[in-house]
Parts: structure tokens; C-alpha cells; sequence
């Protein structure tokens, strides 16, 4: 506890270390303020019938993400999610559209204009949102919450409008945390949205086992033991990696002579268990939108019996398929965006080479073979967790808004997001450690 005091004492010692943690702050509770602010010419105490729609369903989901903008009919009501949509068509596109795969091997002015074209994508995704956002609360709330009329055309417009531009500036506010403040903007933006939810869920839940004697304070402690498992379990999947032994030739002279040794330098190549992260529940989730949204265009008694069923994320056929999805997408994902082939390659180019492997092709099909072993595990541990939140609600009988914190989206985000941030703070800290071990080092600037 004492080395942990230290360490954050140490880091507001160093001021560009401060002054990016109070950014990140700063903006953050921008975003924070702006999820409150309801749409012009909504009435904001007619939301229940939102908030109903919003507690439970895949539009839970949905309104967890956003930080609860959605049940509040918020100009961030869309939130970040449509840049993240963006983002991963442009990503996918970059397989097959040559164009792109040009821009994405074309360093920092071929990564800059990737970042136009999803923004513009970004735009495009929300126009489309924006109207089916405005409709589904004409559907929800009753016509005395539009103050300018049910089914006005100014209101439609302007809160199509306004919706867009919370979007842009939501991306905004994400960027500039990337850039002047600490860790990945886009992924703090949601999962500040995430954890807006958990004093409330843990609220609900106290409530219920407490209060109404609901199975008493120690299920409830029992459910906080499962959750912290759970925690270890997402930071496990995330840390942990395969390392392949790699080996530089040393050359060495004598006299007229060189001779390479193979045991020089001894590196690894460290292979993540969990390599896609959380984009394969990201495109799972997606795809689990589309059974329920064409079923229910049809009023057949098949077509409602799916729509009940991919509409209960905490059923069983919702989450069964939920799981082969995600299995399939992690192997997808992971195929892509590991290329084994030129890490081959620059291992030869550099004269490194993996021991008892030949350079080149062979090296490559062993890396290949390794990943392949690994992302089995690592995808049936990355359903289960996907999964996990439907376990616990029919095992324990959680409270569907706690049990969302389980596992799933929110809870790998979280995960990866702190620890992704916690090593950027570490590298400051080791910086200027470093620095301090220099006699000279305070007064650099000074001599200067």
C-alpha cells in the first residue's frame, strides 16, 4: 500500500505526466455532462418509457455504451458507437479494396487519410441512425413529451442534426484525448460510458439481496468474490502470451576471419492468447441485431418466436449463438490482423530465426501453427466470459443491469482499457526514473 502511495505520488511530480491526466480528466467530464443534456424539445420528465425500453433487451446493451445517453434521449444519444462502426467496416474493407491496403502501408500520411475516410464513414452511419433514433421515440414516449409537436418536421430535423454533431464532437473529444491527454481516447469514452453504470446496478442489486431479503448479505459477498474472479480472469486473457524463442547471429572476428555464431542475442516474439482483443465480440454483437430486425419485419408466429429469442440476450439460444459467433470471429480477426508472413519475413531480413525453424516459409507455417493453437483456447475463453453474464443470472439470479458487468463487452473493455492505460502511466514513471539515475538530469534544461 505504501509503494502504491508513492507511485501516485510520483506521478504528479512530473508535469507533463499531470498535465495529461488532468486533460483526460477534463474532457472526459465534457463527455460526461454532454450524455445529460436531453435533445431540444423533448420533455425530459417523460423518458421513462425510454428508460424502460433501455433496461433490458439488446438496447441495454446498447444504452450501456453510450453512459445511459441513450435512455436519456441525450444529444450524445448515439454516443461513440458509430465511429466504432466506421472503424471496423473501414478495417474490413482494407482486405479486399486495394486502395486502402495502399494507404494502410503507407506510414503517417497513409494512416491520416484511413482517418478522413472514417470519419466521413462515421457521418454517413450516423445520418442513418439519427432518423431511426428519432422514430423509435416517436414510438416510445407519448406525443405530450415533443414540446414542438408529435411528428414535426423542424424537430426531426434539428434533432437529426444535433445528433450528428454529438457524434463528431464525442470523436473530437476522444482524439484529442489520444493526442494531449492519457491512453486511447475513443476506448476511455466508452468505458467511462460503462462504469457510469455500475454505482446504480450495484445499488439495484444491494437492494435486493439486502434490503428485501433476497437471499441476505452473503450471496452478496458471494456475487462480489465471483465478479473479482471474473476481473482476474479478463486480466489473464489479456496479459497472457505464448513467447517464441528467437535468436540473432553473432558475428565475431578473429584475425582474417568472421564467424557467425547462432546464440548470440536471445529475444521473443511474444504471441497474445487473446491477439483480436475484444473486436470479435464487437462484430458478434453486431451480427446478433440482424435475426431480430428481419424477423420482425414479418408477423408470422416463427418470426416472433425469433424475435423473443435473439431479443433475451440472457437466453439460451441468444447466447449459444452468440458464442459460435464469437469463437469464429476470433479466428477471422486474428488472421488478419497477425501477419505471420512478414513477421517471417523482417525476422529473415533482420538475421534472426526461430531455433530448429528455417528462415522464411517454414517459419512462417510454424508461427501460423502456433497461433492457431492458441487462439482456440483463447477464443472459448473469450465466448465464455461473452457468455458469462446469462450464467449468473440463471445460477445466482443477479439482477440483469449487475449481471452485465460479469463479463461480456463491458467487462474485456474496462479490463484492456485500465491495463492499457496503467502502462503508458508506467512508462512516464520509468522515464523519469530513468532520468533521476543521471546525476546531471534535473539540470538539463538548465545548462541548456
Amino acid at each position: 500500500m505504501k509503494k502504491f502511495i508513492e507511485s501516485i505520488s510520483n506521478v504528479w511530480k512530473i508535469e507533463e505526466l499531470k498535465n495529461r491526466i488532468l486533460i483526460t480528466l477534463g474532457l472526459l467530464l465534457v463527455y460526461r455532462f454532454g450524455a445529460h443534456v436531453t435533445l431540444p424539445g423533448i420533455d425530459a420528465t417523460q423518458l421513462t418509457g425510454l428508460a424502460g425500453q433501455a433496461s433490458n433487451g439488446l438496447t441495454a446493451i446498447f444504452d450501456m455504451f453510450t453512459g445511459g445517453a441513450f435512455a436519456k434521449a441525450s444529444v450524445f444519444a448515439l454516443g461513440i458507437m458509430p465511429y466504432i462502426s466506421a472503424s471496423i467496416v473501414v478495417q474490413l474493407m482494407g482486405i479486399a479494396i486495394p486502395y486502402l491496403q495502399k494507404l494502410q502501408n503507407d506510414g503517417e500520411s497513409g494512416r491520416k487519410k484511413i482517418n478522413q475516410i472514417t470519419r466521413w464513414l462515421t457521418i454517413a452511419i450516423t445520418l442513418v441512425q439519427g432518423p431511426t433514433y428519432i422514430y423509435n421515440l416517436y414510438r416510445t414516449l407519448p406525443g405530450s413529451a415533443f414540446l414542438l409537436g408529435f411528428n414535426s418536421p423542424e424537430f426531426l430535423f434539428s434533432s437529426v442534426i444535433i445528433l450528428v454533431t454529438g457524434t463528431i464532437f464525442a470523436m473530437w473529444l476522444g482524439e484529442k484525448i489520444t493526442d494531449k491527454g492519457i491512453g486511447n481516447g475513443i476506448s476511455l469514452l466508452i468505458m467511462v460510458g460503462i462504469l457510469a453504470r455500475l454505482p446504480q446496478a450495484f445499488i439495484q442489486e444491494f437492494t435486493t439481496r439486502v434490503t428485501n431479503n433476497n437471499g441476505g448479505p452473503m450471496l452478496l459477498v458471494i456475487e462480489i468474490i465471483v465478479w473479482l474472479l471474473v476481473i482476474i480472469a479478463c486480466v489473464l486473457l489479456t496479459m497472457a502470451v505464448r513467447r517464441i524463442p528467437v535468436q540473432y547471429a553473432r558475428r565475431t572476428t578473429t584475425g582474417d576471419y568472421e564467424q557467425d555464431l547462432a546464440g548470440g542475442n536471445r529475444q521473443w516474439i511474444p504471441l497474445k492468447l487473446n491477439a483480436s482483443g475484444v473486436m470479435p465480440i464487437i462484430f458478434a454483437q453486431a451480427i446478433m441485431f440482424i435475426p431480430a430486425a428481419v424477423a420482425g419485419l414479418s408477423k408470422s408466429d416463427t418470426s416472433q418466436s425469433i424475435v423473443g429469442a435473439f431479443s433475451d440476450i440472457f437466453g439460451f439460444w441468444y447466447n449459444f449463438v452468440f458464442a459460435t459467433l464469437i469463437i469464429v470471429f476470433t479466428f477471422f480477426y486474428t488472421a488478419i490482423t497477425v501477419p505471420t508472413n512478414k513477421m517471417a519475413d523482417d525476422l529473415k531480413r533482420s538475421g534472426g530465426f526461430i531455433p530448429g525453424v528455417r528462415p522464411g516459409a517454414e517459419t512462417s507455417d510454424f508461427l501460423d501453427k502456433v497461433m492457431s493453437l492458441i487462439t482456440f483456447p483463447g477464443s472459448l475463453f473469450l465466448a465464455l466470459i461473452a457468455v458469462f453474464p446469462a450464467i449468473v443470472v440463471s445460477i445466482m439470479d443477479v439482477q440483469q443491469s449487475w449481471a452485465m458487468f460479469f463479463g461480456g463487452t463491458s467487462l474485456i473493455i474496462m479490463v484492456g482499457v485500465a491495463i492499457d492505460t496503467i502502462q503508458q502511466i508506467n512508462s512516464y514513471l520509468l522515464n523519469k526514473h530513468y532520468d533521476g539515475l543521471m546525476k546531471t538530469g534535473k539540470n538539463r534544461k538548465a545548462v541548456a
